[in-house]
Order: structure tokens, then C-alpha cells, then sequence
């Protein structure tokens, strides 16, 4: 690998003003870890996000969240009164320095307070303005709030997942944050494009709901085409006539696998003769998986055969069978826990997981890395997540020129 510094990083000229709530600031994670200079914008007293849990070590502490940590990192923070005239005075300075602006606040807000992206351009013709908010700047629900179950319901993902004989559900960790924030950065870097070739910068809107809209985009074909729904299946996927079961149980978790047939029959096969000689699936070592069709097969049946390979699966770890399937060209796969990732060699291999000193915590925390790789350079941890006002002297200070007796005055009236 080349050597590399921070300058070598592909966005590293450029300074991002990150004013977002945990609504948008993986966008500013995003950027950061491709060498922007991310600049973390909190309200005086810190970001409401920090007090969201889970906390390290359980102790609720704006410093400790670690659902701030996960999204900050690679990050400066400064604390600014937007809403006071001086504050935005002093944003207004920055801004002229600044490339991208990153922001989430209710659509109508930043040309409350004087900061709309008509003032930001005439400050910085160049300057992105990303704006994500729950349902963008435009339409009926524009004003609406909402949280992360809000986008995965009216998203349509909820109605996709789960079991079929049951209410949808949505995945526990919240989703729809991560995916506005990925399609805000992608966003930004189209119009960065553009403002290299035209010098132009321009306004990015962001919606949630319709980033998580896109995530099940292919949902959309089934109603267009065949004029209906995608149906929940929980541990099963529909092929021809019938549903192959997909998830199992095994000695220490949970497997994927799912009987194969016609050219496929090969790797069921295979695992009927693991499991033969094992004396289990006895019932099925005669039968020709290559010659059947899943058209032709009826679901009492396809349940008849899968309940051979349950007692099997239950003598195996997830490793055994993981092992095992690779040697005898069965497509299964182990269903991994946090703990398994963390173990897991193939991250390990590529560096993935990243050791980063907290020198406040007195201790070491482990973050996972960028999931590129790049001959040209490397996306590593630059900075932990900053403490609140972290940066606050080095930027306005030595920066801006304010004098240590002006930012005394500016904190005790509630600016900074």
C-alpha cells in the first residue's frame, strides 16, 4: 500500500459545516472519511443527539453516547447560538471558507434565522447546501415529524418484513437514518461534480421517507407489472409454486440454506449425502433434485423433505456447517452476530475493524472501518469523535482571529 497522509485523501481541500441531528450526520461521517474537514456545528451545551443510548458503559452522559460516537467520527466540533445575531455572524464567516453545508432542521428553518441557501450562495457561490429532513422541502407532508418506525412503515419496507401470518415488522436498529445520510453524501459528491465543471454550487433536498422508498425500489415492479404486493415470507423466499425455507437452526445460532433443484440439484445433493452419512435424511438419498422443478412441486411436499435436514442441521455449529458447505459446494452460510463480526477472518484480513484511542474514557474502542478499499488511498480514523466544543479556540480563535476576551464574552451570552 502507498504511503499516505491526510492531504492524500481524495476530499481533503474541503471543509463541511455539519449542522444535522442524527437525522443527517452520517452524510457528514461519510465525507469525513474520505478527508473532509468536517466541522460539527452543536447548539451551546452540545447536540441533543448526544443523550440518545445506548452509553458507554451504561452511564447516560452527552459524552458517552455511543450512537454519536458510530456517526461522529472523523469530526471537529465548535458550539454556536445560530439563532443569536452574532452566532450567525459568525457562521456566515465560515461559510465563505466553507465547500458543503450538511443540515437537518424543519424545512423553512434556515431562512428563518437569515441562513436560507439565498444568503449562503451570495455569501459562497460555490457553496452545496445539503438540507435532510423527514419528507423534503416540498408537498402535504413537508412539515410532518417523524421517527426512524415512521420512514420504515410509510417507506414500505415494514410491510416486506417479517412473517407472513403476522403484523409487519421493522428491523430493530434504526435504518432509515443511515440510508438518507448515504444517499445526502452521494448527492454531494454529484454536485461537487458539477461545481468542478461549472464552479456552481447548488441546494441538495434529501427526503427520508423517499430515501427508504428507493431501498425497496425493485417492490415497485410486482405492483407495476403484475399489479400486486410483495408479500412478507419471514425465514422463506417464493420460487415458481412454492416457498424453500431459508433460515434454520443449528447448534450455536441460525444458518441459511434452502433446497436447491433442476441444474442447481447438485448442491441439495450434496447435502443429502452429509447428512447420509451422518445417518440422517435418510428418506431422501434416492431422489434426483436435478430433475425436479419447483412449478411442479407442491408446498406440502417441499415441507416434507426440509424436515430432514432439522435434526441434522441441530448436531452442527454455524462454523461446522459453514466449513463443511465450502468443501462440498453447498451454497449456506452462517447468520452472524455482532460478536461473530468482530471474530469474523475475513474482516479481520482486511483491516476492517479499527482500534481508536478515547483518552477521556481512558480507553481503546473499536470502530469498523470504511468498506473500500482504494489503490490510490486510504480511508482511516483521522479523529474520535470530538467532546462538545472540542475545536471551539482552534477555529475561532486562530482561525476567525476572535480574541480570548471576545469568546468570553460570546459564551457567557449564550453564542458559543
Amino acid at each position: 500500500m502507498k504511503e499516505q497522509s491526510m492531504s492524500s485523501l481524495p476530499l481533503s481541500p474541503y471543509r463541511v459545516m455539519d449542522l444535522a441531528d442524527e437525522k443527517g450526520y452520517f452524510c457528514g461521517k461519510v465525507l469525513g472519511d474520505f478527508g473532509a474537514d468536517v466541522i460539527k456545528i452543536e447548539r451551546p451545551g452540545g447536540d441533543p443527539s448526544r443523550n440518545k443510548g445506548p452509553f458507554y458503559h451504561d452511564i447516560p452522559h452527552p459524552e458517552r453516547s455511543l450512537s454519536w460516537f458510530a456517526c461522529n467520527i472523523n469530526k471537529r466540533s465548535i458550539t454556536l447560538n445560530i439563532e443569536s445575531l452574532d452566532g450567525q455572524e459568525i457562521f456566515k464567516r465560515l461559510v465563505k471558507d466553507a465547500h458543503f453545508i450538511v443540515e437537518s432542521f424543519p424545512p423553512g428553518y434556515m431562512e428563518r434565522v437569515g441562513l436560507d441557501y439565498t444568503e449562503l450562495e451570495r455569501l459562497n457561490p460555490r457553496i452545496i447546501l445539503v438540507s435532510i429532513t423527514p419528507f423534503g422541502q416540498t408537498g402535504p407532508c413537508k412539515d410532518y415529524k417523524a421517527s426512524d418506525i415512521v420512514y420504515m412503515g410509510m417507506g414500505g419496507m415494514m410491510y416486506i418484513s417479517g412473517d407472513p401470518d403476522r403484523a409487519p415488522i421493522r428491523i430493530s436498529v434504526e435504518q432509515s437514518y443511515f440510508q438518507a445520510g448515504a444517499q445526502a453524501a452521494s448527492a454531494a459528491m454529484i454536485a461537487h461534480y458539477h461545481r468542478q465543471m461549472t464552479g456552481e454550487g447548488q441546494k441538495i433536498d434529501v427526503s427520508i421517507h423517499e430515501s427508504v422508498v428507493c431501498s425497496t425500489h425493485l417492490t415497485s415492479f410486482f405492483w407495476e407489472i403484475g399489479g400486486r404486493n410483495v408479500r412478507r415470507e419471514g425465514d422463506r423466499v417464493s420460487r415458481g409454486t412454492v416457498s424453500p425455507r431459508m433460515i434454520w437452526s443449528c447448534k450455536d445460532g441460525y444458518i441459511s440454506w434452502r433446497i436447491w433443484v433442476a441444474q442447481q440439484g447438485s448442491r441439495t445433493r450434496a447435502l443429502v449425502e452429509w447428512a447420509n452419512s451422518e445417518g440422517k435424511a435418510e428418506e431422501l438419498k434416492d431422489l434426483d433434485w436435478e430433475k425436479m422443478d419447483f412449478n411442479h412441486l407442491t408446498q406440502e411436499q417441499l415441507e416434507l423433505w426440509e424436515k430432514n435436514f432439522i435434526g441434522f442441521f441441530l448436531t452442527h455449529t454455524k462454523t461446522e456447517l459453514y466449513e463443511g458447505a465450502i468443501k462440498r459446494g453447498i451454497i449456506l452460510f452462517p447468520i452472524n452476530t455482532v460478536k461473530d463480526l468482530r471474530e469474523d477472518i475475513q474482516l479481520q484480513w482486511r483491516d476492517f475493524w479499527l482500534e481508536v484511542e478515547h483518552k477521556e474514557l481512558a480507553d481503546t474502542i473499536i470502530y469498523p472501518g470504511a468498506p473500500i478499499k482504494s489503490s490510490e488511498f486510504d480511508c482511516h480514523i483521522r479523529y474520535r469523535p470530538p467532546l462538545i466544543g472540542e475545536h471551539n479556540e482552534d477555529i475561532y480563535h486562530y482561525e476567525l482571529g476572535i480574541t480570548q476576551e471576545e469568546l468570553v464574552v460570546l459564551k457567557e451570552g449564550g453564542c458559543i
